[in-house]
This record gives C-alpha cells, structure tokens and sequence, in this order.
C-alpha cells in the first residue's frame, strides 16, 4: 500500500494566507469594476429615456394630426390601474390643468422612465382646447384646428433657472426627472421633492411657464425635450392639416 505523507497534501492546498491573497484580489477587482457597470446602467438608462421621450415626442405630434390640437395632460395624482390614470384630462383651459404627466394611455407610449417616474408633460392652452385657433397678426384661419400657423406657444426653455433662452414660443415641454427623481410624481401618484431650483423649474406645475434644459451636474439630472413649433407646423402642412 502506498503511503502519502503529510509533506504532499501539504504542497497540493492552499494555505489560510494563500486563500486570504486571492480572495483580497477579487474583491479589489470587484472594487473596481463596480462603479463602471454603475455607470454603464445608468448611461443605459439615459439613453432609453431619451429615446422615450422622442418617441412621445413624435406621439403628440400625430394626435394633433389625427385630433387637430395637441392632448391634454393625464392627472398626476391617480394610482396607475386606477380609472382615469393616464386618461388625458376632459379640459386643460387654464394653466393648472395643462400641467400634468404625459396621458400615456391615450398616446400609447411608455407610462415610466428609465428610473420608474412618470414624465410630466405642460402643453399651451391654446393648442389644446377645442376652440378654432386664431393666433397673431393674420393668418388663415382652418376650421377644427385648435392652432393655427401664426399661433404662439407660451412655454420658454432655459439653460438654467436664471439662464438664456435655449427655445421660446414652445406648445409642449416633457421631462424626465432623471436619476434623482426630484419632483416627479410616482406610479402612486404622489410628487417628490423638489431638487435644486433648476429642477424646480422643470416641477414646479402652473408656477411659470419655464422649463431648462442643461448638461447634468452634481445637482440637476433632468432630461428636457420639447415639441419644436416650426416641425409641429411643417408637419401639419404636410398632411394638409394647415394651409
């Protein structure tokens, strides 16, 4: 029978400070690729937000051409499943009740964004009532359209709270509240509290009709998109909506 010394299992294991090494090595391995994949969701994130928000973008641009008008927004404060919850409102006549959250069941698009907020959504009145729209100075006036070439929208966009113009004359503003959520409302239809006063800006409802648009930084994450005048009249144009 063959004999095996102690010599021999001992060259063929890891001793307590071997294993101790390795293990110390993953976990700084570990260490170092967990902030990468980190940013690697969160950039992921970004850009499915961002394409949600084109693609709700390019939804209210089609119910205008269906409806004639732009939708209103669906009430903030319903729970989703819950009846009505992202219904647009019957009316949005007043600036309270043209700040709302995207009326998701209405367009069919995407109720959440990448962090699970719903995206708030201000449109102009006027191009959304049912009222034939007469807007400035003379413009042909089209039966059904609740907007007319020569109609302004009331909405500005910022490059910060106090900042420059980055677009004016806007019908409709969504918003992602980015990673932080700061004031967006939930699925359980409550608000978040408000962040930095550039993200107030963009949560803060009837309050003004201002809204930013900037890189992020350490206190804003919000991600802006806007329904452009000039690409919302083309495209009216174009299917003979507008003359």
């Amino acid at each position: 029978m063959t004999k095996h010394s102690k010599h021999y299992f001992a060259q063929n294991g890891f001793s307590l400070v071997e294993m101790a090494i390795v293990l110390t090595i993953v976990a700084l391995l570990m260490a170092g690729l967990l902030p990468s994949l980190s940013g690697q969701v969160e950039q992921q994130r970004r850009n499915e937000t961002r394409k949600q928000l084109s693609e709700i973008r390019d939804a209210l641009i089609g119910y205008a051409l269906i409806n004639g008008r732009l939708p209103c927004p669906a009430d903030p404060t319903l729970i989703t499943g819950q009846a009505g919850a992202g219904a647009e409102r019957a009316t949005c006549t007043t600036s309270a009740n043209a700040t709302g959250v995207v009326p998701w069941a209405k367009l069919g698009t995407s109720e959440i964004d990448g962090w699970g907020n719903r995206f708030t959504y201000r449109v102009t009145t006027s191009f959304a009532d049912t009222t034939d729209g007469t807007g400035v100075g003379t413009c042909a006036v089209t039966t059904g359209m609740s907007f007319q070439l020569c109609s302004p929208g009331n909405l500005t966009v910022k490059s910060a709270s106090a900042g420059t113009n980055v677009a004016v004359d806007i019908p409709a503003v969504i918003i992602s509240h980015g990673k932080n959520g700061a004031g967006a409302y939930t699925q359980q239809g409550t608000q978040l509290a408000a962040g930095s006063a550039d993200e107030v800006e963009n949560s803060d409802g009837s309050a003004d009709s201002i809204y930013v648009s900037h890189i992020p930084t350490s206190d804003y994450d919000d991600l802006t998109e806007w329904v452009t005048p000039n690409i919302l009249f083309s495209r009216m144009v174009s299917a003979g909506k507008l003359p």
